[in-house]
């Protein structure tokens, strides 16, 4: 036996099970065995409206079926994520928390830049259906028809095209790498920062700025008026297959990804309580892979597709990796 304190003094009730401040604490095999029994509650560190915020909603009803209890979707937008994250780590490693977040970039950028007192290993990921690139784009009527003609131009005069994008983000950070591998310097650029991503993509769309580097799933709904130049990925992307690789343009530069938005729990609630734990995953696959879950997603714009915990775990570790190397970018 542990050594008691007055404060966690226990007495052992009639059957067997300690009793501390008047609630039953359970092994976990017990807790495992009667989850879930309560509301879920879906915590999402972003204001109504956003990707995630629409992507819990969308999803609710079929995470809601497999798990057989109700989502409470709880926003707690501010400081960049930091709220919403530190919200979750001090919940109750008991499964009635879970997150619906961008962990990448914003767990990376919070521990990096804001002195978060959390790590990046504090999360674990079950899935992350939406992986974000950078995309740069131009208004549909603009001259410019590629991304090597943009790099033409600012070579002969830094100053000919105006550039759009948010400061302090994957964004930002791939536009810098991009240009310094075609030997631009992007300290002479003329660039236009915008407080988020939506504004940026309306400034491209409408030609306030002649280019613009944004994350390119929020562009999907507006692809009638803008065309794309350069997208910041490996291979091509099928949610914008006409989306030319960077590579394509004779650039060879490293990048960051975008948001990797999706499903998450605390790495506490992992290690322990693997059994819950599991029976989270195992949900979050089964609806994943509901036929109605991916329809009514898609016609949301919004992912679904199943990578898993191990594949998702490894883009976010990799993705954090690759910012560290780059923070003194997203400075």
């Amino acid at each position: 036996m542990t050594d008691f304190t007055r404060r966690g003094a226990f007495k052992v009730a009639a059957g067997g099970l300690a009793v501390a401040g008047g609630v039953i604490a359970m092994p976990s095999v017990l807790r495992a065995a009667t989850y879930p029994s309560r509301p879920i509650n879906v915590i999402v560190p972003f204001a109504t409206g956003g990707y995630n915020d629409r992507l819990s909603r969308a999803f609710a009803p079929y995470l809601e079926k497999e798990l057989g209890q109700p989502l409470v979707i709880v926003n707690k937008p501010g400081a960049g994520t930091q709220l919403g994250n530190s919200y979750a780590l001090n919940q109750p490693a008991d499964g009635y928390s879970i997150l619906c977040t961008s962990a990448a970039p914003y767990i990376p950028l919070t521990v990096l830049l804001q002195n978060a007192p959390y790590k990046v290993q504090d999360f674990t990921m079950l899935n992350l259906p939406s992986r974000d690139y950078t995309l740069a784009a131009t208004s549909a009527d603009s001259p410019i028809k590629t991304f090597a003609q943009v790099i033409e131009k600012l070579k002969a005069d830094p100053t000919s095209l105006s550039i759009g994008v948010q400061p302090a983000s994957a964004d930002y950070a791939n536009m810098v790498l991009a240009f310094q591998a075609a030997e631009i310097d992007p300290t002479k650029l003329r660039i236009v920062t915008y407080d988020g991503g939506g504004p940026a993509r309306n400034a491209t769309a409408g030609a306030q700025v002649d280019v613009g580097f944004v994350g390119g799933e929020g562009f999907l709904p507006l692809k009638t008026k803008v065309r794309p130049l350069a997208i910041f990925a490996d291979q091509t992307v099928e949610w914008y297959p006409e989306a030319p690789l960077l590579a394509a343009s004779g650039v060879k530069s490293d990048f960051v990804e975008g948001s990797q938005r999706g499903w998450a729990v605390t790495t506490k609630l992992k290690e322990e309580q693997p059994e819950i734990y599991k029976t989270i995953a195992a949900a979050v696959e089964r609806a994943s892979k509901n036929p109605k879950a991916i329809e009514t997603l898609k016609l949301q714009d919004l992912a679904t597709t199943w990578f898993g915990p191990e594949a998702s775990n490894k883009a976010y570790l990799d993705n954090a990796t690759k910012m560290a190397k780059y923070v003194d970018l997203l400075k």
